[in-house]
Parts: structure tokens; sequence; C-alpha cells
């Protein structure tokens, strides 16, 4: 039946976290070398190339769609690695895994194994259920399945569009060192806070889509994880804990700006009115 995984193919998704697993301690002892655990921010997109590959090598089925899956998300985790790599090229470790840094010691070193590197590999592995139900499940094709599939291609397609403009606009931003201090509220950065993060949400709904076409519809715990994170937890909250004090302006960015969702704060509050 479409949508249900029997136990080989789970057998599969534990291929997967072992897959994971051995790229994010390779990555734990590249970070030992540079005392940097910085990097890991570098090799979590290619943690889901990683998983994508071996889900692809289990279902032994390379056609058209199986294929186009895996190039979206080499597309998506290439360019975000690059992205991350070059932006943390020659910087000193990042200051969120400072203070975790400071946190955890003693023996951090160690510790960081577990509470950096295969905490995030974990994550990835159970976001990356999509990814399972994508390739693993044959494709029936009707109305709603090839809808589905077409919306969830398109919903890739914006959010790699939010994702890349606006990691470019901000680097040009930070490029420029009249900028110092400034805040970035132009180009997309004018319609959201955090364009980026907004993006990245909407490729995962993307991929969960493409997902649902082939009946996989138990894996929707995987955007609603990510959109956790990304809102809750390590994006647009840890960002803009500090953020006023680095950027006095940012307090005045925050009334006129939407944090996610693009959007004029103003707009908003006028369509609430509207509908009140």
């Amino acid at each position: 039946m479409q949508g249900i995984i029997d136990f080989s193919h789970w057998s599969v998704y534990f291929e997967g976290l072992a897959a994971i697993a051995i790229l994010a301690v390779a990555t734990w002892l590249l970070s030992l070398r540079l005392k940097d655990v910085s990097i890991v921010d570098s090799t979590w997109s290619i943690m889901f190339v990683a998983a994508a590959l071996v889900y692809l090598l289990a279902a032994n089925d390379f056609g058209f769609i199986n294929i186009a899956i895996l190039v979206l998300v080499l597309v998506w985790a290439l360019r975000l690695s690059i992205h991350l790599t070059w932006r943390n090229w020659g910087e000193p470790e990042d200051h969120r895994y400072v203070e975790i840094r400071k946190k955890y010691s003693p023996n951090f070193a160690f510790k960081s194994l577990f509470i950096i590197f295969l905490f995030q590999a974990v994550l990835a592995w159970i976001i990356s259920l999509p990814l399972l139900g994508a390739i693993t499940l044959g494709f029936e094709q009707n109305l709603l399945t090839t809808t589905l599939l077409t919306l969830g291609i398109m919903l890739w397609i914006v959010g790699m569009f939010f994702e890349t403009v606006a990691d470019y606009q901000l680097a040009r931003f930070k490029s420029n060192p009249s900028n110092h201090r400034k805040v970035m509220d132009k180009g997309l950065w004018k319609y959201s806070r955090h364009p980026n993060y907004f993006g990245e949400c909407v490729i995962w709904w993307g991929f969960y889509l493409i997902a649902l076409s082939m009946g996989a519809w138990w894996s929707i715990i995987s955007p609603l994880i990510m959109t956790w994170l990304l809102l809750k937890f390590s994006g647009v909250v840890m960002l803009e804990e500090t953020i006023t004090k680095r950027r006095p302006e940012y307090e005045d960015y925050v009334k006129r700006t939407n944090a996610f969702i693009p959007g004029s704060v103003k707009h908003q509050e006028k369509l609430r009115e509207e509908h009140a």
C-alpha cells in the first residue's frame, strides 16, 4: 500500500543514521584539530546528502523522480554548506559555540561530540524522514499526487530563492565597512527580519509535499521540527537575544518588520483590524 513503509525500509532509515553519525564523528575529529566546533554548521546540510544517498542506493530505483529529489537535496545542501564555509572562513569560533564551550568546560572537547555533533546528527536524521519516504516509496501518478509533487517542487524553488538571495544580500551588506553596527533592512530584509530562515522553512515544507505525494504523510514531523528550530531554538530567538545591544537601530526594525513571514508589521496589524 502506498505510504506504508515495511521493516526493510525502516532498516534503511537506520542505515541513514549510521551514515550521518560517521560524518558527524569525522567532523568532530576535525574540530578537535581546529579547536573550532563551528564547522558543524558547514557539514549540517551535507548530513542530508549522506542520508539521501543511502536511501537511494537501498531503494535501487534510479528513476527520474528519485534522481530529481537527490538533485534538489544536493543543490540545497551544497549551496548552504559552501555559503557557511565561506562566511566563517578565517573567523574565530562562532559566539554561540563559545558560550556553549564555556558552559560545558572542562572536558568540552569530549562533551562536544555528544552535545553538538551527535545531537545535530540525530536532528538531521529525524528531519530526513521526507527524503526516506520520497525516495523509497513508489509514485502512483494521478491528479492529486501530481499536484502535490508540483506544489512541493514550487515551494522548494520559492524557498531556495529566499534563502539564496537573502544570504547574498546580507553578505554584500556586511562586506561594506561603513555598515558596521547598522541594520540590514533592504531587499528581502525589508519584508522579513530573517528571510533566509523563512526560505529554509519553505524548502522543508516543499520536501514534505513531495514526500506526501508518495503517501509519506507520517513525515510531517520533519517540517514541524525544522520550523520550531528556526523560530524557537537555534534561529530567530537565539539571534535576537543580544542583537539590540550590538545594533541599537534593531529595535525600530523589529517594530516595522515581521520576524519570519515576509510582510510589514503595520500591514499585518491593518489586516487584523479589517477582519476584527
